[in-house]
């Protein structure tokens, strides 16, 4: 399996048959080492919540390759409403695809559409956090999320082998609320993500993996484009 960094939190997983892409914010990414032009081939984009920089180039993307969008069931309705093939999910709910498995965690955040023309802000429901397993390895990705005690037992009950945990602070977790998150999710490697794409989110990605490092935890500071194996 192979997981590649893009950038902000859009995170894609190949499993050699099937191209996954998580939150694909490309369009307006600053870091983003891609185009929308450059996927060619994508079988499911999973969506964690509704912010603009989270379902980003979702519906173009779907449209262009026929991709299904597996996202909270406000989120897969609204998308459905732009004739994007769905599959909603709810916190707590999973459900079985030829890739492997999904399952929908809780997160505390926002999540909405923002329409900027009309001054409209769209109800997306709930945010969440991704677990994913296939080819026996499990990848946590916690979406927009402050810190929140049950991530303690999202590590007691799954062995993860990766955890995407944003660590930029102000719109989520900076990195010493992170540093907990690490130890509760007991993962076996840890991917810094939503940090850096603006200002407000300035972090130095190595400062935290240094931080892990000492608790015994492995981080891995993925730049835009670079890949790990698992």
């Amino acid at each position: 399996m192979k997981i590649t960094y893009h950038g902000h939190s859009c995170v894609s997983i190949n499993t050699g048959e099937f191209h996954i892409l998580i939150d694909p914010f490309i369009t307006g990414n600053p870091l983003s080492d891609l185009t929308r032009e450059e996927v060619q081939k994508l079988d499911y984009i999973i969506l964690s919540h509704g912010h603009d920089d989270h379902v980003g180039d979702t519906i173009p993307l779907a449209k262009q390759t026929g991709a299904m969008v597996i996202a909270p069931f406000e989120l897969a309705t609204y998308l459905q409403w732009q004739d994007v093939e769905t599959h909603p999910l709810q916190i707590g709910g999973g459900n079985s695809f030829p890739f492997g498995d999904v399952k929908f965690t809780q997160a505390f955040h926002g999540s909405g559409y923002t329409i900027p023309e009309r001054k409209e802000i769209i109800y997306m429901g709930m945010p969440a956090g991704i677990l994913l397993t296939a080819e026996g390895k499990t990848i946590y990705h916690a979406g927009d999320t402050g810190l929140f005690q049950d991530m303690k037992m999202i590590g007691e009950l799954h062995s993860i082998t990766l955890a995407c945990l944003p660590i930029g602070g102000n719109f989520t977790m900076d990195p010493d609320d992170a540093v907990y998150a690490a130890q509760w999710l007991k993962a076996e490697q840890v991917l810094p993500i939503h940090y850096n794409t603006f200002p407000v989110i300035q972090q130095d990605e190595k400062e935290y993996i240094q931080k892990i490092k000492e608790l015994g935890i492995s981080g891995v500071p993925l730049q835009p484009g670079e890949s790990l194996e698992l």
